[in-house]
Order: structure tokens, then sequence, then C-alpha cells
């Protein structure tokens, strides 16, 4: 169960109990017409399928809040479907199943560090850095000559994600690679 809260004291990125599940505000905007009273207009973001909602609130109404604690946990390795963390503080193992992981699976190498969201010990989200430094397993060899400028070549890396990078990029090489998005940033 989570902690009352008035529909006031909203705040971006406060997380939500409500009947259809954990929902993040995104935004919300108190509105206060002439006649009838005050209200709160949200957008949430499921955090199971990340969909968007618009929900409207009355002023002062109350609605449970979900208290979220954040554990930075080191990646130690994979297990079938699932991913096993370390709690970098009490050493306690965890596992976590690649669907709740999303996209962040693909640039988790054994050893890493990520942020673990969790809500009654159970892992509501995962939050890798901003850019993480990966190495090309493979790629086809840059051509002499070849040069045209923004010119992009596939390369898979060793977590086994492909990605487009430039053609100077060279099998063996270690690139950063922007998590939010999956592009290539820069050599590392």
């Amino acid at each position: 169960m989570g902690v009352p809260t008035s529909s006031n004291d909203f705040k971006n990125g406060m997380t939500l109990e409500l009947p259809d599940g954990l929902f993040s505000i995104v935004e919300f905007q108190h509105v206060k017409p002439g006649k009838g009273g005050a209200f709160v207009r949200t957008k949430l973001k499921n955090l199971k399928t990340g969909a968007v909602i618009d929900r409207t609130y009355r002023g002062d109404e109350k609605v449970d809040q979900a208290i979220i604690e954040k554990r930075d946990m080191q990646f130690l390795y994979r297990e079938a479907a699932d991913y096993i963390f370390m709690d970098n503080l009490s050493y306690d193992q965890i596992q976590v199943p690649s669907i709740q992981l999303g996209l962040a699976a693909q640039f988790l190498k054994e050893g890493d560090t990520a942020s673990i969201s969790m809500y009654n010990d159970v892992v509501v989200g995962v939050e890798l850095p901003a850019a993480v430094e990966l190495t090309v397993a493979i790629t086809e060899p840059g051509i002499q000559g070849d040069r045209v400028s923004g010119a992009r070549k596939p390369a898979t890396l060793e977590t086994g994600i492909v990605l487009q990078v430039p053609l100077f990029i060279e099998q063996g090489e270690r690139i950063k690679v922007d998590t939010r998005t999956g592009e290539y940033i820069t050599r590392a």
C-alpha cells in the first residue's frame, strides 16, 4: 500500500499506486477555473507498459504515492532469461527477468552498474548511465578511399546489439553508445 498524498502535492517524477498499476507523473498542471473547484490535470506514464495516459484529479484529492527505492547494483551474469544483479552495499543478489530490463538489456555487460528501482522488493525499472563503452565484435573493414561524409556501416557489439557506425570504426575498437537512443557517439 502506498502513502496517501494530496493531488496538490504532485511533483514531476513522483510515482503513484493506482488501481491499474504504478504510474510516474510526467507532467501536471493546477487549474483554477472561475467557477467550480480547482483540479489537477496530469500526464501519467505506466511503469510496466510505458503507455502515457491523461488523468484529472479534484483539488486536494487523496491518491496513494508509491515510495520507490533506487539502488546501485552491479550486473554479474545471465542465467537463461534472467539477469543476476548484486547490491553494491549489502552484496545481496537479485534476479531480474529480461522483460523488465527492456532496452537496457542490449547495453549491459558483466561488471556494469545500473540503478535499479524497486517497490515492495519488486523491480519496477532499470536505469543505465546516459552512455556506455562497448567493444565492436564484428564489422566490415573500411575500404580505402571510401570516405563519403556521414557514411555508415553496421557493427555488432559485444552485447549482441547491431548499430550503425562510421566507416573508420574497426573490429575490436571501443566505442561510446547513447543508451537512450542506441546510437553511436564517438570512439572511447
